[in-house]
């Protein structure tokens, strides 16, 4: 099992994957979503000139707001930076859309999107359609290293619904998820064949899954009610009940798509998006206050011991190793830690002197960090 972090991307954050490496994490992945956070490129670059390890990368970048030569062109540019070191983690737009009240890119788009980005980042020439013209492009200047697309750019598609998961199986390098469910990851991975199947391709041996959690470690004596749980899980709880909501209500207010462990808070969280001060085609933006970064005060009701231990990974440091191997069992390679914005560098060290040392990709990376 690898470890990775993820971090809400503020300018001034860089220092936390040197901080990452520093404590033996393997990768940083650099959400992108331009209406709450700093720029993830710049970010990112700030970050790869300051470390040498790490594996660094978009965690996600979003489609529906660059066009695809300029993501290409610019996770290539961090790859000059850091030669080799370089993911591109990409995805629909989810929250970035929303926040400025769009739908996600739609998945046919997002399959031509992916294509687009893929073969240039391969280094070849590819039929990119822009406002209706169709042309045949590709990067010039390679010979004066403005981008590098000779060090290849893994490409690890994030995706929940059936027709974005076959997107993943048919271009990406890997797939990135939230679900810490047995049966949740193991149907979305048969999309993922799927959509590799219809391609004619099979799924490379080192196909790469990478599940975003929150993880809190427990002390002797702590509960999942303690203030400070709450506080460490509570953006990780909210941002999928937020989540579960927009897909709630576009595709028909089903119950059926309300997961059982929001069943209970269900009825309270609906009537306090009813309730917002802002009118209905505005309340985008306060559904989406906090993301990924802190908790509403207004939200944490809805932080309870039933959604933490669904929505996040809790305990004492074995039980949180025993969780990970059940997620490596599962086929996840990777865990990527995403900490609330307060606390994470604390979050961070603690997971990696008492995690670490209990599971095996840890002491690889520990022992990696160190050599």
């Amino acid at each position: 099992m690898r470890f990775g972090i993820a971090f809400p991307t503020h300018i001034s954050s860089w220092d936390l994957i040197r901080y990452a490496e520093e404590l033996g994490y393997e990768s940083a992945w650099v959400p992108d979503s331009q209406m709450i956070w700093s720029d993830c490129y710049a970010t990112m670059a700030l970050g790869a000139l300051s470390t040498s390890r790490i594996r660094i990368g978009t965690g996600v970048a979003i489609a529906g707001t660059r066009i695809a030569p300029v993501t290409a062109h610019s996770i290539a540019s961090i790859n000059q930076l850091a030669p080799g070191r370089v993911f591109l983690g990409i995805g629909t737009g989810h929250t970035a859309m929303r926040v400025m009240g769009q739908e996600p890119m739609p998945v046919d788009e997002f399959r031509e999107y992916l294509r687009v980005v893929r073969a240039l980042l391969d280094g070849r020439e590819v039929d990119y359609t822009y406002r209706g013209r169709t042309r045949r492009i590709a990067f010039l200047h390679r010979d004066r290293r403005f981008v590098n697309v000779d060090d290849r750019v893994p490409m690890y598609v994030a995706a929940t619904l059936p027709k974005a998961l076959r997107s993943a199986g048919a271009y990406g390098d890997g797939w990135m998820t939230t679900t810490l469910d047995p049966e949740g990851y193991a149907a979305a991975m048969q999309e993922v064949k799927a959509g590799a199947k219809e391609v004619g391709r099979i799924l490379p041996s080192d196909f790469h899954t990478a599940c975003i959690t929150s993880i809190c470690v427990l002390r002797p004596g702590d509960r999942l009610t303690d203030e400070r749980v709450i506080n460490e899980t509570g953006p990780m709880v909210t941002t999928t009940l937020h989540f579960t909501w927009e897909n709630w209500r576009k595709h028909g207010r089903k119950d059926a798509l309300i997961p059982p462990f929001f069943a209970s808070i269900w009825d309270d969280y609906t009537r306090r998006v009813e309730g917002y001060s802002l009118p209905e085609n505005a309340r985008f933006r306060q559904i989406h206050d906090g993301h990924a970064t802190f908790l509403q005060p207004d939200e944490r009701r809805f932080v309870t011991p039933e959604t933490i231990s669904a929505t996040c990974v809790v305990g004492k440091p074995d039980d949180i190793a025993a969780r990970i191997r059940e997620l490596e069992k599962m086929g996840v390679g990777e865990v990527v830690l995403l900490p609330a914005m307060d606390c994470q560098r604390r979050v961070l060290g603690q997971i990696a002197e008492t995690v670490f040392p209990l599971c095996s990709g840890g002491v690889r990376a520990v022992t990696g960090a160190q050599a």
